[in-house]
């Protein structure tokens, strides 16, 4: 019997067979049109889609098709997120105004896959009332999209490939990196904690950990490469290794990186407070390369409203956390995600998450009013608060979110630390701008042959969320 390893590597080696058969019959098209065939990717949603996108575009890439930002290309795809109804209305809105370019021109593909797709109600309205669509695929099998596209050139028809969980980690394929000195790697897939307002273990499937090994093999080879941090991603990654044969902790995995010579920078996410161990926060907090940022969603601070979201977790037990953690790390930068008006939350359960803001002071928050998702239990809870309750309580949160971080953000003005230079300021072509060791965001004049270097930087205002500096 072959080990699920060999069948992940035959399955790679049938995927680049495929690729080099696409490359040749597509580089004939080219020819006969005169021009480079184009793609265009759009990318909905978290950074886990984001990693599947840069390998949905590496395989682009490698049949030889050229990324163009126009819309009206030979081949478009779009990587759907499901995590709110209206990022699903979004996708209708992109796909209604397709239907004029795939008009202008019958051969142009249009591919949808990501956790959109996992839903068997949203492929039965796009199979009804989208016809122009011709490539539908979920979030399992994103490495097969040159055979999909391959089946679709010989069928002419919509080809749809569904999958409704998988053990398989097909991960020896090409991938399109947005940057050339940082890069997401993907630790584990799916997420078995089942929070009640959250449709992604749903469309995302159950945990499962690649092995250390091909995690550090593959870092090793992105170092080579000229890659310098590293996020490492997980839906959960605190969780990691679990499931493997022989288990191994993410604090381990975390020393196993470090290891690897020429890596500067660590980060992850996200990490859920439930699984935070000791051992992680002592890896941590002796670290010389993993940063010094740790995102800890608390999503509500009534513990009965936590209770209701199945959080397995109390406010008492996250202020603990989170005390334990700046004590171990104190130049730590915590941030978080809160919901606001869940429908079990009321005015007191509102005012127990203001009382947890004020007492853990993070450096800042992604604030979210509470959107109804079909398919989940929170989608048949009552309500307890009004719509306009609930925006009341959404402001005065971010109100206290941003006065506090404005505070806690501007601690280290004055100071002079290490910047890795990550582009161009998008809203002044004089400035570059970069992310400290914690997260924020430092713009500061500069050339453009700094772009992926690492600079000392004076830190001389602090604007809140980022600062202005000088080169050192």
């Amino acid at each position: 019997m072959r080990t699920g390893t060999n069948i992940n590597e035959l399955e790679a080696q049938k995927q680049k067979e495929i690729m080099e058969r696409l490359k040749a019959r597509l580089e004939k098209r080219s020819q006969e049109l005169g021009r480079p065939l184009t793609y265009c990717s759009v990318c909905f949603g978290c950074q886990m889609n984001a990693k599947d996108s840069e390998k949905l575009e590496g395989i682009l890439e490698t049949i030889g098709y050229v990324r163009t930002e126009n819309e009206d290309a030979d081949f478009l795809i779009m990587n759907t997120c499901t995590v709110r109804e209206n990022a699903n209305l979004r996708v209708y809105g992109r796909l209604g105004q397709l239907k004029k370019y795939k008009k202008k021109n019958p051969d142009m593909i249009i591919a949808l896959c990501g956790c959109m797709m996992q839903e068997s109600l949203v492929v039965e309205k796009i199979k009804q009332s989208y016809r122009h669509v011709d490539i539908i695929f979920g979030t399992h099998n994103v490495f097969k999209l040159a055979e999909l596209i391959e089946n679709r050139l010989d069928s002419k028809g919509m080809v749809i490939d569904i999958w409704e969980g998988t053990s398989e980690i097909v991960e020896d394929l090409p991938s399109e990196r947005k940057y050339d000195f940082k890069c997401g790697v993907n630790i584990m897939y799916g997420c078995n904690n089942f929070c009640t307002y959250c449709i992604v273990p749903y469309v995302r499937g159950r945990e499962r950990s690649r092995k250390p090994e091909d995690i550090v093999a593959e870092i090793k080879e992105l170092v080579a490469d000229g890659v310098t941090e590293v996020m490492l991603l997980g839906q959960n990654v605190n969780s990691y290794g679990k499931t493997l044969e022989n288990p191994v902790s993410f604090a381990k995995l975390l020393e196993m990186v470090e290891e690897v010579d020429g890596l500067k920078r660590i980060r992850f996410m996200t990490s859920h407070p439930k699984d935070l161990s000791d051992e992680l926060i002592a890896v941590m907090a002796k670290s010389k390369k993993i940063c010094k940022h740790l995102h800890l969603p608390m999503q509500s601070g009534s513990s009965k409203v936590l209770k209701d979201m199945n959080r397995s977790y109390t406010k008492e037990s996250y202020l603990a956390l989170a005390d334990k953690i700046k004590k171990a790390i104190p130049d730590i930068s915590l941030t978080t995600d809160i919901i606001v008006g869940f429908p079990t939350e009321t005015e007191e359960d509102f005012e127990e998450t203001i009382d947890v803001v004020r007492k853990v002071r993070f450096d800042s928050a992604f604030t979210f009013i509470y959107s109804r998702r079909s398919g989940t239990p929170a989608a048949n809870m009552e309500f307890q608060a009004t719509d306009e309750e609930i925006k009341g309580r959404f402001d005065r949160l971010l109100k206290e979110v941003q006065e506090i971080a404005k505070e806690t953000c501007s601690k280290d003005q004055g100071n002079i630390m290490e910047v890795l230079v990550e582009g161009r300021d998008e809203q002044d072509e004089n400035l570059l701008t970069g992310r400290l060791s914690n997260n924020l965001l430092v713009h500061f004049p500069g050339d453009s042959e700094l772009i992926g270097t690492y600079q000392n930087v004076k830190l001389a205002e602090a604007k809140g969320f980022y600062y202005i500096g000088e080169r050192i």
